[in-house]
C-alpha cells in the first residue's frame, strides 16, 4: 500500500492494522550513538492507548512496543558502553496487538456488509474490494495512529538534544474551549499531566518499573513475555492506584481525564462530553500544537512551505482542517491586525504578536510555531444511521455494536504532537545542511 511513509531526511512508514498481529514503525534518519529504550516509547505511547478512561475506546490495548532493529545489541568494543544506541540503520519498533479477540472480529465480520457512516469503510471496499482488511478498518482505524506516536518519539528525543521542545494539549472539547493560556503555563501542565499518567499507569509500573522487559533481553525472549502478558491484561489494568480526581489535582495539579491546561474547562469538557455519550453520540474538538527553540528560516519555498508540511497531518485519522497562528480567523481581520509587528530590542528581532503562528513565506521566524488540529467527531457511534449493503446496494440501518471512543480529540493529542515533531527534525536536517553548504 502506498501511502504510508513520511518525510525525506527523517522518514517514518507505517505497516500493520487494527486486527492484524500489530503495527509496524520503521524509522529512517536518526543519528547514531543516541540511547533510545522500549520505556520511553512507551512513556508517549500510554498517553494515546485506549481502554484508560470513560472517554476512549474499552479496547484493553497496552501498546507495549518492541525495537526489533536499530540499535546495538551489544558494545561495538569492549567498554564502548554503546549498547541499545542507534547504529545509523533503520529504527524497526514493533506494537503487538493483544486485544484482538474472535468475539470483537465477529461484530465487525457481522456489520461490515454494511459501511459505517462518516467511515472509510465504504470507499476502502471500492478501492480493494472484497481483500479489503474491513476487520476493525484495518489501516483505517484509530489503531494506526500507535506507530505514528512511536516514530515520532524518536524525532522529539532528537529535536530536544538541540533545544527544541514540541507539546500540545486539548484546546476545545464537545464545543467546549480551553481559554486561552501563556505557552509556559501550557509547557508545565502538560508535562505534569504526562508524569501523572506514567505514575498511575499500571502497565509502565508492571512491565518497565519492575524489569519484567529490560534493554538486555532478545526478540524472542520479549515476545514470550507478551504471550504472558495477552493473559494478563485484565490483572495488570486491576492494579492501577485508587486515587480520586480530587487527590489527582492535589498531587499533581492537573485534570484525572483530559490533557488541557484550564481545569474549569477539562470538567466542562467532560461534563458535555458524556452528556452527548448518554445519547449514543460522539463529540469532536480542537487539538493545540506548540514548537519553541525553532531556529528562523526552516521550510522550503513554493511546494514544500513548513506549513503545507504540517498541513499534512490532514493524513491523522479524524483530522478534518489544520490552522497555523491565527488560522481561519485571519479572514476578519485587517493587515495591520494580521501583521505580527516587529521591534529590535537588546540587539534581537522581537514579534509584537505571533498571527502567522510562528511561519511567514513557508519559513519559521524563530517564534515558536502554533498549529491547531480540528478533529470530527467519531464515526462509529451508537444512534441508528441509514447506510447500505455494499454487496447487493440495499438500503439498511446501522446501529454500532463494536468498540468505540466517545472522542478521538481526547487522545489524538500526543498524536499530533509526535507528528509535529516528524516534520520539525525533517526540515531541521535539511536546515543544517544548507547552512553548512552556504558556509563553504
Amino acid at each position: 500500500m502506498i501511502g504510508c511513509s513520511i518525510g525525506r531526511n527523517f522518514q517514518l512508514t507505517i505497516a500493520g492494522g487494527s486486527y492484524q498481529d500489530g503495527l509496524t514503525a520503521i524509522v529512517q534518519g536518526a543519528p547514531p550513538g543516541m540511547l533510545l529504550t522500549e520505556q520511553e516509547i512507551y512513556g508517549d505511547l500510554l498517553l494515546r492507548k485506549p481502554g484508560v478512561d470513560e472517554l476512549s475506546s474499552p479496547r484493553k490495548e497496552p501498546d507495549l512496543p518492541i525495537i526489533y532493529t536499530g540499535l546495538n545489541a551489544a558494545d561495538t568494543i569492549e567498554g564502548a558502553a554503546n549498547r541499545n544506541h542507534t547504529n545509523g540503520t533503520p529504527i524497526t519498533i514493533l506494537i503487538p496487538n493483544l486485544d484482538r479477540h474472535f468475539v470483537h472480529i465477529k461484530q465487525y465480520q457481522d456489520t461490515n456488509r454494511t459501511p459505517r457512516p462518516g467511515h472509510a469503510s465504504y470507499a476502502s471496499f471500492v478501492k480493494y474490494g472484497t481483500d479489503d482488511d474491513a476487520i476493525g478498518a484495518g489501516i483505517f482505524s484509530g489503531r494506526y495512529t500507535a506507530p505514528i506516536v512511536a516514530g515520532g518519539y524518536v524525532a522529539k528525543k532528537i529535536l530536544k538534544k538541540c533545544g527544541i521542545t514540541v507539546f500540545s494539549y486539548i484546546k476545545e472539547l464537545a464545543s467546549v474551549r480551553c481559554p486561552d493560556v501563556a505557552c509556559e503555563k501550557a509547557f508545565k501542565y502538560t508535562n505534569d499531566y504526562k508524569k501523572m499518567r506514567h505514575d498511575l499507569d499500571p502497565f509502565y509500573q508492571e512491565i518497565y518499573a519492575k524489569g519484567r522487559i529490560t534493554g538486555e533481553m532478545r526478540f524472542l525472549e520479549k515476545a514470550k513475555i507478551f504471550a504472558g502478558i495477552e493473559q494478563e491484561i485484565e490483572a495488570i489494568r486491576s492494579k492501577s492506584p485508587k486515587i480520586t480526581p480530587a487527590q489527582v489535582k492535589d498531587k499533581y495539579g492537573v485534570h484525572h481525564i483530559l490533557n488541557c491546561p484550564d481545569l474549569d474547562a477539562a470538567d466542562a469538557m467532560v461534563e458535555a462530553s458524556n452528556k452527548i455519550a448518554r445519547t449514543g453520540d460522539s463529540c469532536g474538538g480542537v487539538v493545540e500544537v506548540v514548537v519553541t527553540g525553532v531556529p528562523a528560516g526552516l521550510g522550503e519555498p513554493v511546494f514544500c512551505k513548513l506549513d503545507a508540511e504540517l498541513g499534512r497531518m490532514l493524513g491523522i485519522g479524524a483530522v478534518k482542517g489544520v490552522e497555523v497562528g491565527a488560522g481561519l480567523a485571519v479572514k476578519g481581520m485587517t493587515g495591520s491586525q494580521s501583521n505580527d509587528q516587529m521591534r529590535s530590542q537588546n540587539g534581537r528581532v522581537e514579534f509584537l504578536s505571533n498571527n502567522a503562528g510562528g511561519i511567514t513565506g513557508g519559513l519559521s521566524t524563530g517564534q515558536p510555531i502554533v498549529v491547531r488540529l480540528t478533529v470530527k467527531p467519531t464515526p462509529t457511534i451508537d444512534k441508528p444511521q441509514k447506510t447500505i449493503d455494499k454487496y447487493t446496494l440495499e438500503n439498511k440501518d446501522l446501529a454500532a455494536i463494536t468498540r468505540r471512543d466517545v472522542t478521538i480529540a481526547g487522545r489524538i493529542w500526543p498524536v499530533a504532537e509526535n507528528y509535529t515533531a516528524m516534520v520539525i527534525l525533517d526540515n531541521l536536517i535539511a536546515y543544517y545542511g544548507y547552512e553548512v553548504l552556504k558556509g563553504k
